[in-house]
């Protein structure tokens, strides 16, 4: 019961963090740019057109999806075929799954960007 509560707060703060960082970082960016003289133009270069943000968070979340599911079917067969242990072959070959999903997912990003 008390971890819940602890949880949940510092789960919010997380994520109010890093968007917190994300405006500041931006925002002494930009006042950095204003001081030099420099035109805010280079943040939005026409000459190179790139992928849209959309494509990325699809084919990213499809490539980590597709992971956690081969990782499940993969540790199914550890337990079963080698008599591993559940608790150990399930995180380990789940995340490990999950983790060369996203790898994945960000050459094919890569490329996209490189084709667009």
């Amino acid at each position: 019961m008390g971890s819940e509560v602890i949880l949940v707060p510092i789960m919010f703060g997380v994520l109010f963090g890093i968007f917190y960082l994300y405006i500041s970082a931006r925002n002494k960016e930009r006042l950095a740019l204003i001081e030099k003289g420099a035109d805010a133009s280079i943040f939005y270069s026409s000459t190179r057109r790139a992928t849209p943000m959309w494509k990325v968070i699809i084919i990213n979340l499809a490539f980590l999806l597709m992971g956690i599911g081969l990782g499940t079917l993969i540790a199914e067969g550890f337990v079963q075929g080698f008599g591993m242990d559940e608790e150990v072959a399930f995180p380990g070959v789940i995340f490990f799954m999950a983790g060369l999903g996203l790898f994945t997912g960000y050459y094919v990003t890569k490329k996209l960007n490189k084709d667009a």
